[in-house]
């Protein structure tokens, strides 16, 4: 099924998404992105749906055919205080306050948001599968991410971030029981599923 270049009538549409919600260590990251209503690309999906090697051919493309485009990072100190969900929604509203112009209509991926500004949003469950803008920026969302946790795996490879990206895998956790958790590790997460004793 072919991507939707708008949802709503207004001409300056962003579409605005994270990754690394789920994420045991590392920042959780959003972008916005609004692109001309005449964009058109072939490979750009929800970026789960995305090869890594498309992502990083997408990125450069999506920034310079975008008419905005903004990422932000929410760390994870940020994250134990506030909880992943304001975070989350922290990110988005940091990435679209960087757009210009301004969006006149937000749309977001999921079914949970707080209005920014007096600006009107609608939340599309699988909206990053529906509609480019957000497909654009998951897609951004998620190599500016991965980025990151490539650059911090350098302070703490035992970890393997630039594999895992911080997600739960078994040898994340694994890991976790071995070294402890470090200065990136989200304290206010499960960080293993047995109820060991993890000095935070």
């Amino acid at each position: 099924m072919a991507l939707k270049p708008h949802y709503s009538t207004f001409d300056i549409e962003c579409g605005t998404d994270e990754a690394g919600r789920g994420c045991l260590a590392g920042p959780v990251t959003a972008a916005a992105v609004i692109l001309p209503t005449t964009f058109k690309n072939n490979i750009l999906n929800d970026s789960k749906q995305v090869s890594e090697k498309n992502r990083i051919l997408l990125k450069p493309l999506l920034e310079k055919q975008c008419i905005s485009y903004g990422v932000q990072h929410i760390f994870e100190s940020e994250i134990d205080t506030i909880n992943i969900l304001n975070a989350s929604i922290k990110a988005m509203h940091g990435a679209i306050s960087q757009l210009d112009p301004a969006p006149q209509y937000i749309i977001v991926d999921g079914n949970r948001f707080k209005p920014y500004q007096l600006i009107p949003h609608a939340t599309i469950i699988k909206g990053d599968g529906k509609y480019l803008s957000i497909a654009a920026a998951s897609v951004l969302a998620k190599t500016y991410r991965d980025a990151y946790m490539e650059k911090i795996h350098e302070e703490f490879p035992m970890y393997n971030w630039k594999q895992n990206k911080g997600y739960p895998t078994k040898e994340h956790r694994a890991a976790i029981k071995e070294y402890g958790v470090t200065k990136y590790h989200r304290k206010s997460f499960r960080l293993l599923p047995e109820q060991y004793q993890l000095d935070l």
